[in-house]
C-alpha cells in the first residue's frame, strides 16, 4: 500500500513516474469508491485540484470536515480511518498535525495523501517540478532560488529537487530558516544564476501576523530589482499571493510570471500522484 505524506515517502523514480502520469491523459481507474478529502484548511487551488483529479480518475471526491469526522473525539483515528476505507480508494488530509496522517496511515487500511500539513506540501512540490520541467525542458541542473520562510512548502521542493537534481537555495530572516545546504540570509545571493525564482507569503495560513515579523521580511520582497539579479529566470508563486507584501505586481502579473501554469498543474500531479499510489503506471 502507497500512502504519499511527504517527499521522503518518494525515491527519484517514483517522482519522475507520477510526473510521467502526470502529463499522460485521464484514465478511469476507480469505478465502484470514491476519494476521502478531508479539509481542516480550506484552500481554493486544494480542493478544486483534487476533486476534479478524482473526477478524472473515475471516482467521486467527498468533500469532508473536522465536525463531520470527529477525529479522536467523537471516533478514534483508526476507527474513523477503517470507516472511510470502506467507501474511499484513497483518504487525503489537509490538516494541521502531521502526526494525524501518519496516525491514519498506520492503520493501513487505505492509501493516505497528504494534501498539506503543518510541516510538509508533497502535492506542490510536485506541481512545482512538472511546471519546471514544462518551463525548462529539463530539471537536472536547473537551479531554483526560494526567497522566503523555511516552511512546509520550502521543505517539500527542497527534498523533491534533491530527489529530481535540481539545484536549491533559499534566502530567509535570521529566525525563519529552513537550514540545511543552500541556506543563505541574503536574497541577491540565492537568486545568483537561478532559473526560476520562487516566493511564498509572509504569513502562512494559520500563522500569526506580527509587525516584527513583517519587518523581518520586508527586505525578501521579489521585485523587479531581485528579478533583474536573474534576468532570464521565470517567476513561480504557490498562491494564494499578497501583491505589494512577498512579491510586486509588476513581477507576478508580468511575462516572466508562471503562476497559473503552476496552479493549473496542481490538478495534474494531483491525478499523477492518486494514480501512482493506486499501483498505475
Amino acid at each position: 500500500m502507497k500512502h504519499l505524506l511527504s517527499i521522503r515517502d518518494l525515491t527519484a523514480a517514483d517522482i519522475h513516474a507520477i510526473l510521467v502520469l502526470s502529463e499522460r491523459p485521464a484514465r478511469r481507474v476507480i469505478e465502484d469508491k470514491g476519494v476521502a478529502l478531508y479539509f481542516e484548511k480550506p484552500s481554493a487551488r486544494t480542493r478544486n485540484s483534487m476533486e476534479l483529479a478524482a473526477a478524472q480518475i473515475g471516482s467521486h471526491p467527498v468533500y469532508l470536515q473536522p465536525n463531520e469526522l470527529g477525529f479522536g473525539t467523537r471516533e478514534s483515528v483508526a476507527d474513523v480511518t477503517h470507516t472511510l476505507a470502506c467507501y474511499h480508494a484513497i483518504i487525503a488530509a489537509r490538516v494541521f498535525d502531521h502526526g494525524l496522517l501518519e496516525e491514519m496511515a498506520a492503520v493501513n487500511a487505505a492509501p493516505v495523501l497528504n494534501m498539506l500539513s503543518g510541516t510538509d506540501h508533497p502535492l506542490q512540490a510536485l506541481a512545482d517540478l512538472l511546471t519546471v520541467r514544462q518551463l525548462l525542458g529539463r530539471l537536472e541542473g536547473v537551479k531554483i532560488a526560494f526567497i522566503g520562510e523555511g516552511n512546509n512548502v520550502s521543505r517539500s521542493l527542497a527534498e523533491a529537487c534533491a530527489l529530481a537534481g535540481a539545484d536549491f537555495a533559499i534566502a530567509s530572516p535570521k529566525g525563519y530558516e529552513l537550514g540545511g545546504t543552500g541556506q543563505v540570509t541574503d536574497p541577491a545571493e540565492a537568486v545568483e544564476g537561478a532559473d526560476i525564482v520562487y516566493t511564498d507569503v509572509w504569513v502562512s495560513m494559520g500563522g500569526e501576523e506580527s509587525a516584527e515579523r513583517r519587518e523581518a521580511f520586508e527586505p525578501y520582497q521579489v521585485d523587479e530589482a531581485l528579478m533583474a539579479l536573474a534576468p532570464n529566470a521565470r517567476f513561480l508563486h504557490c498562491l494564494p499571493a499578497r501583491r505589494g507584501e512577498e512579491v510586486t505586481a509588476a513581477v507576478i502579473d508580468g511575462p516572466r510570471s508562471a503562476v497559473w501554469r503552476q496552479a493549473e498543474n496542481r490538478m495534474h500531479t494531483a491525478r499523477g500522484a492518486m494514480l501512482w499510489m493506486l499501483g498505475q503506471n
